[in-house]
């Protein structure tokens, strides 16, 4: 009853394992046995009950090595099965062309010259090899298939079953300890995580996190040790082990892939890192060089200082590219069609995504070399007057005498009118203008004095070169006088043309000369003087054309009036 009990224990499995089969329908023998999968002149190995005997190289007539591997492997099968042929009936028959594997009156393998040729022996001794593997692989299979092979391989299924149970228990009290000690360490050292006061993760979702990560890796490891238990369990029993043999080569086959590549992928990954090194310390050079340009260490006749920023940006990026390319064919998977797919995917969004940036940036090179401003000069562009405050590649940004910070995309910068005050800081220097128009009635020499003075009164105004005055129109009431007076200073000028009208006011008014325009002077009979009462003599009276009584009753019209 046992021994027919333990006959039937491989057909459970075997109905147990059927979804597995029902995986691949190749499961029963290695799968590089195929012959669908195999070149036809492809050497193909002949695997027995999940071991390999030998490799059949050669075809012959028609079938393919792969076709002659299944055939044999076919035939070992029956015969290891049928009880009737014995051990001792496998040999060697040899013939004219050809010396043949038999077992008894059925032939098992046929060797050709053509075999003896891939192995560069001869043909008898290579068929006496390979009737010895055959005779020691059905021994084994027959021996395996013993009842007393089968009640070992039960024990041995019924330790690795209580090995499980017990790793399993093992897998979940450790579970239960790292939760435990993540709850421990999070209330009593860890607590929430924070930047100064801003509580990023508060230590609750921390918890959550950590025992999310600690089940995960639990069912993880109960997925793999089930993996190995079944394929384990499996490999125990010769009419299972082919399933055992299966199931592992989906687990190591994509590991030997793996690496395997990595390991012809190693020359290729020394020429990358070779390449970014070599590339990096070039980078770091042509940074150096260029910082000496701009720091005025090394100079170049006709090469500006200023130019050396943008200048190394261009390289670097010449020599990003350049380094790019060299790169590109030794990355993993740059000849795929998927690869390079993406990579034109991302090339024609990037070229579509950056029409304005890249505009700026071809603005930012030409204004560089153009030199229109530096860095602090004092600038109008367009409507926005201010300091420079930053310039690159891309955009200039300036801070006018409000302290607001304006950026300016250099594309439009380049498309609009730039004033540039700062420019003649040296000689020639900046002029500044201001005019003021005063009635016919002043002497223009004594205006003249008086706008020089109130220039040479004020501190940024250079007294060399002196400044002038110029009358720029002689209109029907007024004269125009326009002031010019130097300076160094454009970065100042709100403040200064300020400090100038205030000291012209001040040197008019001590003068008695008024600043305005006299169209009403027919008006102006008995009012005062538009000045200041401070400026104004002691004793002041305003001229005036006055109406007073100036004589008694005989003075008198017939109206009563003067």
């Amino acid at each position: 009853m046992l021994k027919r009990a333990l006959r039937h224990y491989p057909v459970i499995l075997i109905l147990v394992c059927a979804p597995f089969s029902a995986v691949s329908p190749l499961l029963s023998a290695d799968p590089s046995a195929s012959p669908a999968t195999q070149p036809a002149s492809r050497p193909a190995p002949l695997v027995f009950r999940g071991k390999t005997l030998f490799v059949v190289k050669e075809r012959i007539r028609i079938l393919t090595p792969a076709e002659r591997a299944q055939i044999i492997e076919a035939r070992i099968e029956r015969i290891t099965d049928d009880p009737s042929v014995t051990l001792e009936s496998i040999g060697v028959s040899e013939g004219e062309d050809s010396t043949d594997v038999m077992a008894g009156d059925q032939l098992l393998m046929t060797v050709t010259d053509a075999d003896a040729g891939a192995e560069a022996r001869p043909r008898g001794e290579m068929a006496a090899e390979v009737s010895s593997i055959i005779l020691e692989a059905v021994r084994s299979a027959r021996e395996e298939a013993s009842t007393r092979s089968l009640v070992l391989n039960l024990l041995y299924l019924v330790l690795a079953t209580a090995a499980l149970v017990l790793l399993l228990v093992g897998i979940a009290r450790l579970k239960q300890w790292l939760l435990s000690r993540v709850r421990a360490l999070i209330e009593t050292r860890v607590g929430a995580l924070r930047i100064q006061n801003l509580e990023i993760l508060p230590a609750v979702r921390i918890d959550r996190v950590l025992a999310a990560l600690v089940r995960g890796a639990s069912v993880v490891a109960i997925v793999v040790l089930f993996y190995f238990y079944l394929s384990l369990a499996l490999s125990f029993l010769p009419q299972t082990r082919n399933f055992a043999a299966g199931l592992l080569g989906y687990i190591l086959d994509p590991l030997r892939t793996l690496g395997t590549g990595f390991v012809s992928y190693l020359p290729n990954l020394l020429f990358v890192l070779v390449a970014i090194v070599i590339t990096r310390y070039i980078l770091k050079a042509a940074h150096v060089f260029f910082t000496a340009i701009e720091r005025q260490t090394l100079i170049f006749r006709g090469f500006h200082p200023e130019w050396a920023r943008t200048t190394c940006s261009m390289v670097k990026m010449l020599i990003i590219v350049f380094a790019a390319v060299v790169v590109f064919p030794y990355l993993p998977g740059a000849s795929s069609p998927a690869f390079q797919g993406i990579s034109i995917f991302l090339g024609v969004l990037l070229s579509l995504g950056s029409s304005s940036a890249v505009a700026n940036m071809v603005a930012g090179i030409i204004l560089t070399y153009m030199r229109p401003f530096r860095v602090g000069d004092f600038v109008k562009i367009v409507d926005t007057s201010g300091i420079i405050l930053e310039k690159n590649m891309l955009l200039t940004r300036i801070r006018t005498i409000k302290n607001v910070e304006i950026t300016i995309p250099n594309s439009l910068v380049l498309g609009s009118h730039i004033v540039n005050y700062s420019a003649s800081v040296g000689d020639p220097h900046l002029i500044l203008h201001t005019s003021v128009t005063i009635g016919y009635d002043a002497p223009w020499r004594r205006v003249h004095e008086l706008l020089t003075t109130a220039a040479a009164a004020t501190e940024e105004i250079l007294k060399e070169p002196k400044p002038f005055v110029l009358q720029r129109s002689l209109d029907d009431f007024y004269v125009t006088y326009e002031l010019n007076a130097y300076t160094d200073r454009p970065q100042l000028m709100p403040e200064i043309y300020s400090k100038l009208h205030e000291n012209i006011q001040d040197r008019f008014n001590e003068a008695g000369v008024e600043i305005m325009s006299p169209h009403y002077t027919q008006l102006r009979d008995g009012n005062k003087i538009a000045i200041p009462e401070d400026y104004l003599p002691a004793g002041y009276e305003p001229g005036s054309l006055r109406i007073r009584r100036v004589g008694g009753a005989e003075g008198k019209g017939p109206g009563g009036g003067s």
